[in-house]
């Protein structure tokens, strides 16, 4: 895992962006050329990563999923037997909490699932495992927030998985023991797509469930075209996206 992670985070956006700006300061003199062409897409690609344009128009590739509608909630149950919600990550020892926390990106999933299950009825599983190999596991933060701020019990709990295809593959043995074919899958919407295919994959009927829409109108100044830090952090997740759903059709078959 710590290979895989080191690989990914030199390769994509920012880190591939200042990879190339440090080879145009030790080409500067030797490839003088080669390093003007590095600072370019350096300098560029970082100017493009910030801007909320950017955001705006990549995410509308890839949320391809419409939002479930208020109104459909209730009748859930007559479409899907469980809520699935796939872990976000978390944050570090948070001394106001006294301890790891679901990141933002899971408290948004937590919010929407609870009050799917809360409209429908549905028993829910929350998957995702140690993060960077050490407890608690995403899944048992789930569990926790989602019964003390939500009054929420979890059915299942999955806490192994490190990648959206366990996600799906640890998973299904759990639902698939309580007679579950039929799911409503919680995520973010730029990682509706894969997710789906991978639960899709196991066998699964998926009732997709997204939130926390980057495609929608900016509402910035100037339509967006100023760079903003937060772009950076947004244009990095949705480029991950877009790798993980190229690559994952040839390596999970």
């Amino acid at each position: 895992m710590p290979l895989r992670y080191l690989i990914k985070q030199l390769v994509l956006p920012p880190g591939g962006l200042l990879l190339l700006l440090l080879l145009a300061w030790w080409w500067r003199r030797r490839r003088p050329r080669l390093a003007r062409a590095c600072a370019v897409l350096g300098l560029g690609g970082l100017w493009l990563l910030s801007l909320p344009v950017v955001v705006e128009h990549g995410a509308r590739l890839l949320e391809r999923e419409p939002a479930l509608l208020v109104n459909e909630w209730p009748t859930l149950a007559q479409r899907a037997e469980a809520i699935v919600v796939l872990g976000g990550g978390r944050e570090r020892g948070d001394p106001a909490w006294g301890g790891d926390q679901p990141s933002l990106l899971a408290l948004e999933r937590a919010r929407l699932a609870s009050r799917l299950h809360w409209a429908s009825g549905l028993p829910i599983l929350v998957s995702g495992g140690l993060h960077f190999g050490e407890p608690p596991s995403e899944a048992e933060l789930f569990a926790e927030v989602l019964a003390e701020d939500f009054g929420v019990t979890v059915r299942w709990l999955e806490g192994r998985s490190r990648t959206t295809w366990e996600n799906a593959r640890l998973s299904a043995p759990l639902l698939r023991d309580a007679g579950v074919r039929r799911i409503v899958l919680v995520t973010q919407a730029w990682h509706m797509p894969r997710a789906r295919w991978c639960f899709e994959r196991m066998g699964f009927e998926v009732v997709p469930a997204p939130m926390g829409f980057l495609g929608v109108a900016n509402g910035r100044p100037f339509g967006g075209w100023l760079p903003e830090a937060l772009s950076v952090w947004q244009s990095s997740q949705l480029l991950n996206e877009a790798a993980g759903l190229l690559l994952y059709p040839l390596l999970y078959r």
